[in-house]
């Protein structure tokens, strides 16, 4: 009965258009149409999109939380529980071999991590390095033929053009590793993301991309996308007053990603540059003054590469190599691209005059100084006035602290960064006396140390 009537309306159709050549181009009309629609759907985004999505994973990560015993676990001597806590960011496939990069933040105090490609295929995965200055880490799965996503060059961008997130966003409510898409534009470029008072004047990052396309938690690590199909940036923060995505998102440039990538393969941890410049801080101005031009140099490290190359503390830092610096935040962006071992030029501005030095860039001053390791787990450095220097360090003496198990970390409240001054009775004046104290037979140690111009104590006991 149905099929009768669906004819009936049929011809009758037919009837009012008034013969069957009529009749023809209505119904041929219809998958014409459906052609032109579909074509227009398949744009620059949609081929970007399928160029990069194959290579997006998710990174799912499991830390150990430390919670408060209870009144009565306390009573009976029980002093903490732990209890796991799941974490979710995304990434992106750098070799077929299974290498990919993420954020630090995504895998930092993990104890396990594993990545879960496209189609849900899920592998454990090692954390070959990381890089908290940048907010990188590599990974690596044991797999091969992975897809790689092709990568751009984050130097060319223009301030407007299309840009696509590509992530895993609130994964654990989605449940769903098929990665999601957010879609807007390059909103800048070389943006510095400065801390409030009382920490105004320290960038959490610096030169990084702004776009407006949503980044919300669990976007992380994941790449941001042109509308060529080549990834310009790995997603890794947002300015939210709500925790929520408001059009203000920040990618670090994929030419530095990539350099940091490869340090972190080949050494495991990336060289630092050292020029040695302890740049001023910023005055502040009145309405309607010009900023000033350049980077004002308060002091320069005796020995240091600066000074080898004549650069005199009230010199004003113009330009390195061929990006002009404007302020402050210009300097440690470039600081970001220079490569240890590179001779670069630096015009600075001394007396109304500019003149140009060739500094050959070092490497950072504990990096080549002599190591000694404590109890196996704790690796040490006399403090020289090179790292007091660079480091900020008030204490004249000590062994700085160059890496530190995350065991004995938890354990004895020691941190990488520290500065050992004494060891119960013993003032501490190199790496050295540090060892000789900390190995010193079993009983009580009180440690005192230096910690960002701050000193504390702290008490454990060697067994």
């Amino acid at each position: 009965m149905r099929r009768i009537g669906v004819v009936a309306i049929i011809m009758a159709a037919i009837a009012c258009k008034g013969g069957s050549s009529k009749a023809q181009q209505v119904t041929i009309a219809q998958p014409a149409a459906n052609a032109q629609v579909d074509a227009s759907r398949r744009t620059a985004i949609t081929a970007a999109v399928a160029r990069v999505a194959p290579s997006v994973v998710t990174v799912q990560t499991e830390a150990v939380e430390h919670v408060p015993a209870d009144m009565m676990e306390q009573f009976f001597g029980g002093n903490s529980a732990e209890r796991p806590v799941a974490g979710l960011g995304s990434g992106f496939i750098l070799r077929k071999d299974g290498v990919i990069l993420t954020n630090a933040h995504v895998v930092r105090g993990a104890t396990r991590v594993s990545v879960a490609l496209r189609d849900g295929t899920t592998y454990p995965a090692k954390v070959v390095g990381v890089d908290d200055v940048n907010d990188l880490a590599v990974l690596k799965v044991d797999a091969s033929n992975l897809p790689v996503a092709p990568l751009g060059n984050s130097s060319s961008l223009i301030v407007g053009e299309w840009s696509i997130a590509i992530g895993n966003p609130y994964g654990f409510v989605l449940a769903n590793t098929e990665p999601s898409v957010t879609v807007g534009v390059v909103s800048g470029v070389g943006r510095n993301l400065v801390a409030p008072p009382p920490d105004a004047g320290n960038g959490a990052y610096v030169d990084m991309i702004q776009t407006d396309a949503a980044i919300n938690p669990g976007n992380s690590g994941g790449p941001l996308v042109d509308a060529a199909g080549e990834v310009i940036g790995v997603n890794s923060s947002i300015y939210s007053p709500s925790g929520g995505s408001v059009g203000i998102g920040f990618a670090i440039p994929i030419n530095r990603a990539a350099r940091v990538a490869d340090d972190l393969l080949s050494h495991g941890s990336v060289r630092r540059p050292w020029i040695g410049v302890k740049p001023a801080v910023s005055e502040s101005r009145t309405p309607g003054q010009r900023p000033q031009r350049g980077v004002t140099v308060a002091a320069v490290t005796p020995g240091s590469p600066a000074a080898s190359a004549g650069i005199h503390g009230g010199d004003v830092i113009v330009q390195v190599a061929a990006r002009p610096i404007r302020n402050a935040y210009d300097w440690e962006a470039e600081l970001l691209e220079l490569r240890v071992g590179e001779t670069i030029p630096i015009t600075v501005q001394r007396n109304g005059s500019d003149r140009t030095v060739n500094v050959r860039i070092a490497d950072l001053p504990e990096v080549n100084a002599p190591r000694v390791t404590v109890l196996h787990e704790i690796e040490l450095t006399t403090l020289t006035p090179a790292i007091r220097s660079e480091r900020n360090i008030k204490s004249q003496s000590g062994a700085y602290v160059q890496n530190v198990s995350p065991r004995v970390s938890a354990q004895i409240g020691l941190a990488q960064g520290d500065v050992i001054v004494q060891v119960n009775r013993t003032r501490i004046t190199s790496a050295e006396d540090a060892a000789a104290a900390l190995n010193s037979g079993r009983g009580v140690v009180v440690m005192y140390v230096e910690r960002q111009g701050q000193f504390y104590s702290t008490e454990f006991v060697t067994q």
